[in-house]
């Protein structure tokens, strides 16, 4: 098969995300689900704090054949049936996603079927078209991007042709902030929710954090940039003084107070780039779109200046091979020629690249 003459008009596709932590394996056919298998290898990187690359991509060797078999059983489909194998190229961790593009080239090449290597940020928004309950995504949109690694703000004028990249973070992402604060708390890894769960009883306004580029001076040149580096810094000061001053350290006032200033931060600017383009509707996907605070404030914020927020089913948020399958299929169905087995591992893949190595 060929990216034009696929077996049905909806095409089979077999997804794998190796990123970063999670082995995500996932079928769609055209846009519709039929499996998404995550395995997971956070509590390995609980015991330092964070992930850590080398044991990452070991882990990933380790999922990838029974995450297979178990999105196949699940799915109801045979290997064989699958009319194209995608597969995140990057952004992401090296090693990690080497791990992921070496077997979906050997899955490809071994089948005899077409393989699209593809953009793990752009999957991201892919993401919302698997989602039955929504209406069709319209274009242009403002997309919104939240994980661990990544914190990106996005217009998509077409899912398969054209994303512009607004703004990214400068320093820490969204997630890895949530992180060093937990641990700055006492608070066990992963950051996010457990920063969640302390803030749900403590007072957002007890504590003034600043809102990273947001002064007058910075939106000039980083209106849609963002840095929580600052922020991070703040917490560690504030802190380390009542600390020093024998006090103790109200710890849901904090996690409320610093979850309030990211919220308020990612809300604020994403908005911003909606009223700037005239683009009524704002997608949120990734990981950290799973915390309530800043789920329920995009809707409330979305609301009150007429922009529609769009979030898809939080188990599309994190990262999952369902989006990379989705992604494909886009490709497949709008014509796009699937990629040579001249790419590699790309970990710092710009967001505009959306399919890499297409053959001509």
């Amino acid at each position: 098969m060929n990216a034009s003459t696929s077996s049905a008009t909806e095409p089979l596709v077999l997804g794998i995300e190796t990123s970063c932590d999670e082995t995500g394996i996932g079928i769609v056919r055209g846009r519709t689900l039929l499996s998404n298998t995550i395995a997971s290898s956070m509590d390995e990187h609980a015991r330092y704090g964070g992930v850590v690359p080398e044991v990452a991509a070991r882990a990933h060797l380790e999922a990838l054949q029974p995450s297979i078999e178990a999105a196949l059983a699940e799915s109801g489909v045979a290997l064989a049936d699958i009319d194209a194998v995608a597969v995140t190229s990057g952004p992401g961790l090296a090693g990690a996603l080497m791990v992921g593009v070496g077997a979906a080239k050997a899955l490809a090449v071994s089948l005899e079927r077409p393989l699209y290597a593809v953009n793990h940020l752009v999957g991201h928004i892919a993401a919302d078209i698997l989602d039955d309950d929504a209406e069709p995504l319209e274009y242009p949109t403002v997309a919104l991007l939240v994980s661990g690694g990544h914190t990106s703000l996005l217009l998509v004028r077409d899912l398969t042709t054209d994303v512009e990249l607004l703004g990214e973070t400068m320093d820490d992402a969204a997630g890895e902030a949530f992180d060093k604060v937990a641990r700055l708390l006492g608070l066990p890894y992963p950051g996010g929710p457990e920063i969640d769960r302390a803030a749900a009883s403590g007072d957002p306004t007890a504590i003034a954090f600043p809102r990273g580029l947001s002064r007058a001076s910075d939106m000039a040149k980083h209106r849609y940039d963002f840095s929580f580096s600052g922020l991070k810094t703040a917490v560690a000061r504030w802190v380390e003084q009542r600390e020093a001053a024998g006090e103790p350290v109200p710890v849901a006032d904090v996690a409320a107070s610093f979850r309030e200033a990211v919220v308020d931060v990612l809300v604020t600017k994403a908005l911003a780039a909606c009223r700037d383009h005239g683009v009524p509707r704002l997608l949120l996907g990734g990981g950290v779109i799973a915390n309530r605070r800043l789920r329920d404030t995009a809707l409330e914020r979305g609301a009150a200046e007429g922009v529609t927020v769009r979030i898809p089913p939080l188990s599309l948020c994190t990262d999952n091979g369902a989006m990379i399958a989705a992604l494909a299929s886009e490709l497949i169905m709008s014509g796009r020629q699937p990629s040579t087995l001249a790419f590699g591992a790309d970990s710092t893949l710009p967001v505009t690249e959306i399919q890499v190595a297409e053959s001509s």
